[in-house]
Parts: C-alpha cells; structure tokens; sequence
C-alpha cells in the first residue's frame, strides 16, 4: 500500500466536546488508497468521533484533516435514525442522493445484490429484520460508490451468511474501506492496519498488520514499557535513597547527592507514558425474581413465510437455570418473535403470572435517549435506592457523570452495558436477549456470558455471534427455518 495516494491524513487533529473532555489529542496518522483500515478502542474512546470528523459532522478543535481531492464518502451506520423507520426502502435510498436519480431502481438492485438482500422496495423500513436493516445500511452506502467507505459495526445483526458475503465483498472491493467492528474473527479475514484509540491518553497509535498480528503486537508493546518503567522506578527508589544518605554529610558527599538528584530528573523523563490496556468490566450477578416453575411453555410460534406471517405448533417448556436458543435466517421474524413473547402478546405463549422480564433490543428502542442513564436505572429498579443504582452502574464502566448525560449523547457501546445494568436493578424472573453482543467490547463478552450462564431464571436469546453462543450454556434450541 505504500505506493498509493494518501487518502486521508489527519495533520495534529484534536477534537473535545469540552475543555474537560478531550476525545482526539494531536493525531497524526495517515491512511492510503484502497487501504483496508480498522478502528479499535475501548467504547467511548472516540472510534465514532473520527468518522463524525471524516463526514464532516464535527469540525476538529485542532489541526486539520486533509481527504484526497474529489474523493467521495459514504458511511453505513451502526443502526437505522428513527426517523428514517416510516421510509419504504425505495424512499430510503432516495435518500442518498442530493439531486433526483432517474435510473435509481436499477442502482438499487444492484446494491441490494451487493449485500445479497431481497426485499420489496415499497416495503417500510420499520417493517424489515434487524439483519435484513443491516444489510440495507450496507446497500446505502454502496448505492454512492464512494471511494471511501465507512462502516460502523457492519457485522451486527448479521447471520452467518450475511457475514460471510460481506467479508467475500469486501475482500474485492478495490477502494479504501475503514471499519469500526468488534468481531474479531470478521476483522482479521481483511484488515491491512489499525488505528488504536487509546481512551486513556486521548493518543491514536497506527499498527501495520493484520488485526490479530496487531493486538498481539500492542499487548507486547505494554508489556514492554512496564518493564522499563518497573526498572527506572527502581533505579530512581535506590538514587533517592543515596541523596537522603548523603544529603546530610558535607562535602564531595552533598555533591554527589546533588549529581544523583539530576540523575533521578533524567530517568523520571524516561518513564513512558504505558499504553493502558481496554478495561474489562467486572464480573457481577443478576438478580432473580421468585417466581414457580416452569416460568413458561411455548405451543406455538409466529414466523415469516415469505412475506406472509404463520404460525407453527412447537411445545417448549422453559425452567429455572434453563436457556433456549432460537435460530433462524434473516427475515424468518426472530426479533418480531422476541418481541411478542417479551410483550406477552404471542398466541402459544403461557407464562407465569407477574413475571418481570428483561428484554435487550439490538437497536436500544427500549431506551428513552432523552432520559438519563440513572433515570433508565431507577426506572425498572425494584429495591434498594441510588447507591444501589451507582454501583450496578460501576460494573459497566458507566461512571458518575454519564450517569448523568441524556442516554442519546452514549456511545452504542455504553448503551448496551447500560442494558446489562438495568437487569442487575429490575431483578427479572425471565430474560429476552436480541442480539446482546451487538457493539459490546469484545473484552467484556466472557463477563456477560459467565453472568447469563449463572442467572438463576430463564433466558431466550438469538445471537449470531457464534464465539458467543459457545460459551453459553444452552439447553435447547429452536431453528425457525426449519418450521417452515
């Protein structure tokens, strides 16, 4: 890549909210032509900030940001705007477009065949799958043919078809692609450098290599810089001691103590700044409602047959410290299914009486963002009072002021730890998990699923991270494909 055009460079470009919050310090990176880049950094360390700065939706606060003369840019977004639901998808891709496109059927065809999606162009947004949204996010990015594409975790919602066609698409797609993801595995299949967001420092740090290649060079690179810095902390410990000794005698003595002084000044500029490593979040539990068993049993189900909606007769009986896993393809009605049955409103569902239930939505609906943080906590908390709510908060790395930001301002990440708050402070009997990988820290996923698997109620989950689903312990599962 080194002998093609600089795409993009950013020139000592800094970005902060506030004086009191830098997000970007004097970055200084440069990506080339065709380059296939990834993001990485802990949630809320500013990977959406830079594309926000790319698109020009944020201006830096410093420095300047140069992009190739005449180069076009086009994002696909982690999830749909809202305002965007009541669009037919003929009326989104319209959307793309400043000026009246007279042949934008046939551009729309060929960016649904891009990302293999079949959907009638009068149907509304709010009417398609989560996976089959995803694909369209996708799709609306390629209508533009941009020679930079950006994508914004592009895996989420994706079944394993939809990831494996992307990752074939993109491995052919000759232009400069960025990508913020935390699908390691999808990552490694074509990335060629990383730009690391330190949270910490503000720094971003350029690697070449692929992702897997980088992250083990960045884990070396910190144990590196902690041993220098145990050594010259030790080395500077020893020279303190000397000048405390030989301060008090006279002399060549209280000479050298001065001489050991300036040498303690030299080794203290020495000590590197340790990159720190993502925090994880802590381990924790979720309390569980009392209620009898079993908490529920299914007779039948909803599912998609085309474009008309059955149901099929199933018989599943859920218990206590049991988990059933339900599958299925794009478009079959998963999340429509988990709706329903979180709602009490599917036909076959028979469920125990007053049982609260936890429902994580892969696009945060059930999630005021105008409301704060602690208010979505105290919302759905059944005892205790506000400590109880900071310190389920903690365990998510949700601290003392986001707690008090609107849940909008969040990063996507932070939302999704905020979910996993509420459970610990609702203490639901029954837990519906659409998607509860979607834009969490790959770091954080052993926490989670050592916390569902030791959740002392029900869980029905759908979950296309398959890394994920291995480390759950599933008692059943429902393919929804093969009711058809």
């Amino acid at each position: 890549m080194s002998d093609q055009p600089v795409a993009i460079r950013f020139n000592d470009t800094s970005y902060s909210y506030n004086i009191k919050k830098p997000i970007i310090t004097a970055a200084n990176f440069t990506i080339r032509q065709n380059a296939k880049i990834t993001i990485m950094g802990q949630n809320g360390a500013g990977k959406s900030t830079i594309f926000k700065l790319l698109t020009e939706e944020l201006k830096p606060t410093a420095g300047n940001i140069h992009i190739q003369p005449g180069a076009s840019i086009a994002i696909a977004r982690q999830v749909l705007p809202r305002h965007c639901l009541e669009l037919t998808v003929r009326g989104f891709f319209e959307t793309a477009f400043a000026e009246k496109k007279y042949d934008l059927d046939r551009s729309i065809a060929q960016a649904l065949d891009a990302v293999n999606l079949v959907v009638p162009l009068e149907r509304e947004l709010k009417r398609l799958s989560g996976g089959q949204q995803a694909r369209l996010l996708l799709a609306h990015a390629l209508i533009q043919k941009p020679d930079i594409l950006l994508l914004d975790e592009p895996t989420n919602n994706l079944d394993t078809a939809g990831i494996e066609h992307l990752t074939g698409f993109l491995l052919g797609y000759e232009k400069t692609v960025i990508v913020i993801s935390h699908d390691a595995d999808f990552l490694n299949t074509f990335t060629d450098g990383v730009l690391h967001l330190d949270v910490f420092t503000h720094q971003v740090h350029q690697f070449v290599g692929n992702y897997f290649d980088v992250v083990e060079e960045i884990s070396a690179q910190i144990e590196r810089e902690q041993r220098k810095n145990a050594q010259l902390q030790k080395n500077i410990q020893d020279r303190k001691d000397k000048v405390n000794f030989f301060s008090h005698k006279g002399g060549k003595m209280r000479a050298l103590a001065s001489k050991l002084r300036d040498e303690i000044e030299e080794s203290e500029s020495e000590l590197v700044d340790v990159r720190k490593e993502d925090k994880t979040i802590r381990p924790f539990i979720i309390p569980v409602q009392e209620v009898s068993n079993p908490i529920l049993h299914l007779k039948s189900v909803g599912i998609m047959a085309g474009e008309t909606p059955i149901q099929k007769a199933v018989d599943i009986t859920l218990r206590k410290k049991e988990m059933l896993h339900i599958v299925g393809p794009n478009g079959i009605g998963k999340t429509t299914l988990l709706e329903a049955l979180a709602s009490q409103q599917e036909p076959g569902l028979q469920i125990v009486s007053g049982v609260r239930v936890g429902h994580y939505r892969q696009d945060f609906s059930g999630l005021d963002f105008d409301l704060t943080p602690f208010q979505a906590l105290q919302a759905v908390q059944t005892q205790g009072g506000p400590q109880a709510i900071f310190e389920a908060a903690a365990h998510f790395l949700l601290t003392g002021d986001l707690l008090q930001q609107p849940i909008g301002s969040l990063s996507e990440g932070q939302k999704g730890l905020l979910c996993y708050a509420r459970f610990m402070v609702q203490e639901p009997a029954l837990l519906i998990l659409d998607e509860p990988t979607n834009h969490i820290n790959f770091r954080h996923l052993p926490v989670i699923a050592e916390a569902l698997n030791e959740f002392a109620g029900a869980i029905i989950v759908v979950c296309h991270d398959q890394t994920f689903v291995d480390q759950l312990q599933i008692t059943e599962t429902l393919d929804l494909g093969a009711l058809r």
